[in-house]
């Protein structure tokens, strides 16, 4: 599962943020928590969930999806089992990052945003991810793999598809 804290079932996770926003001295305010709080759950935050959230906190559903959508760290399709993101920041970007992103996107079959039809992979690309010396640098699952190379990269999926880097 792409969420560490991923809770079993949907009726679970919802049993759990209805705990969590009860735990709140008020809900007032906290859209932003209790969101993050159910993808922390979920693993994403499906319209099921942002119609929850909408219901628990007597607020219009548009508002929850207006939240959701403007912060680029929510999303509203799951991850893959293995989240790939590209960090496109200004030093992996002048040593290669979009052609790393672009081989990525071919290896894949799937655009930034998606996960592969098999559930397997999903791809994003971030701002920085803070480790400049390893330029370019992708992290799968908050894992990073720096100085990479395109061609590198069909290796590095292989070996994720053969479960050789679970941890």
């Amino acid at each position: 599962m792409a969420e560490n804290n991923r809770t079993d079932s949907f009726a679970d996770a919802l049993k759990a943020l209805d705990a969590y926003i009860a735990s709140l001295p008020s809900a007032d305010g906290k859209l932003i928590p209790i969101l993050h709080e159910a993808q922390k759950l979920i693993g994403y935050l499906p319209p099921e969930a942002l119609r929850h959230i909408a219901g628990r906190l007597g607020v219009p559903v548009s508002r929850v999806y207006g939240v959701v959508t403007f912060y680029s760290f929510f999303k509203t399709k799951p991850k893959g089992k293995y989240a790939i993101s590209v960090c496109m920041g200004t030093a992996c970007f002048v040593r290669g990052a979009d052609a790393i992103l672009a081989e990525l996107k071919k290896s894949l079959g799937i655009e930034v945003g998606e996960t592969t039809p098999d559930g397997l992979f999903s791809l994003d690309a971030v701002r920085c991810v803070g480790a400049c010396g390893l330029a370019p640098l992708v992290t799968v699952n908050g894992k990073i793999f720096g100085r990479l190379k395109p061609e590198d990269l069909e290796g590095l999926l292989d070996e994720y598809r053969d479960g050789g880097n679970d941890a």
